[in-house]
């Protein structure tokens, strides 16, 4: 009973649950419309504020917004909801930090046995940039900041937009596809998707697909942190390229030509769903269609359940 837990706010009414997610979107779309009506190459913008500002700084300058606006979430939920955190981040009595390790050790060791793999069958795709000098204050930044930006996109969509959602539309399903669309939209003015096009959006709407789904059954937010914590972090510390949002004095550089291939599409219908598969089997998932598409628990109903009153059901 995940999104049931927004009725444990003291605050009442659903306009509490519009401010946050419309100026986000508002930013997001006002982003979008700057970057495609402008003049200037993304890549080329990107590779000034590099030469300017160096590349830990320039990280620390993209990061530093998502991170605030952790704060913000958080503080909105918890001063003006007068919600608990543990409230928006789970269902249990309280957050499950061994569920957050697990799949970030999980998607961490996947992720780097499956670039090394790859590093191994195409070489002359990467080139190893290495430098300790400065893959440590790069380690430092990123461990700092990148687990709190993936946090705040997850307890923006997942957390307090899913719960606002949900108990609007008394549906699960609402929310799910309604916020991993617009997760994956938020990246549309990626230079990603410059470089491989629209297609690339099928990614990282898939992506958000598995993280609600994963929520939602799991009636938690702790699989979704730690999974996406580890696929910012391993990335900007592994490998990127000169043509992705994150550019860091990673270990290995991707050199190749930028492509929209099945290796984009693998994730989303092959290790996604064997993911799901893994966390269902460990943490004993059922009713998987009343969890995804049933209805959500009134107010009176989650509070009699509560106290433990299931007449009321």
């Amino acid at each position: 009973m995940y999104i049931e837990q927004g009725y444990k706010s003291k605050l009442p009414g659903l306009w509490k649950y519009i401010i946050i997610p419309a100026g986000f979107i508002g930013f997001m779309i006002f982003n979008y419309i700057v970057t495609i009506n402008s003049d200037i190459n993304v890549d080329d913008a990107m590779a000034t504020m590099i030469n300017q500002l160096g590349k830990n700084l320039v990280l620390i300058v993209l990061l530093l917004p998502l991170v605030v606006g952790l704060f913000v979430v958080l503080g909105w939920t918890w001063l003006v909801h007068g919600q608990s955190l543990t409230s928006l981040t789970t269902s249990r009595k309280k957050i499950d930090w061994k569920r957050i390790f697990f799949a970030f050790g999980l998607w961490g060791l996947i992720t780097i046995v499956l670039t090394m793999v790859d590093v191994y069958a195409s070489p002359e795709d990467y080139k190893l940039t290495f430098e300790l000098k400065k893959f440590i204050p790069l380690a430092i930044i990123a461990i700092a900041l990148v687990p709190l930006q993936t946090s705040f996109e997850e307890y923006l969509f997942r957390g307090h937009m899913m719960q606002g959602l949900g108990l609007f539309a008394k549906n699960r399903w609402v929310p799910l596809i309604v916020t991993s669309t617009l997760f994956g939209l938020m990246h549309i003015a990626n230079p990603e998707v410059e470089k491989l096009g629209f297609g690339i959006m099928v990614y990282y709407i898939g992506t958000g697909f598995f993280l609600g789904i994963m929520t939602l059954m799991d009636e938690g937010l702790e699989l979704a942190l730690g999974f996406h914590a580890a696929n910012n972090l391993i990335t900007a510390l592994l490998v990127t390229a000169e043509w992705t949002a994150f550019q860091t004095d990673s270990i290995y550089t991707d050199v190749s030509e930028p492509i929209l291939g099945w290796d984009v599409m693998i994730p989303v219908f092959v290790v996604f769903p064997f993911l799901l598969f893994v966390f269902s089997k460990k943490y004993k998932w059922q009713n998987w269609k009343e969890k995804l598409f049933g209805r959500v628990l009134s107010e009176q109903e989650f509070l009699a359940l509560e106290n433990g009153d299931s007449s009321q059901l």
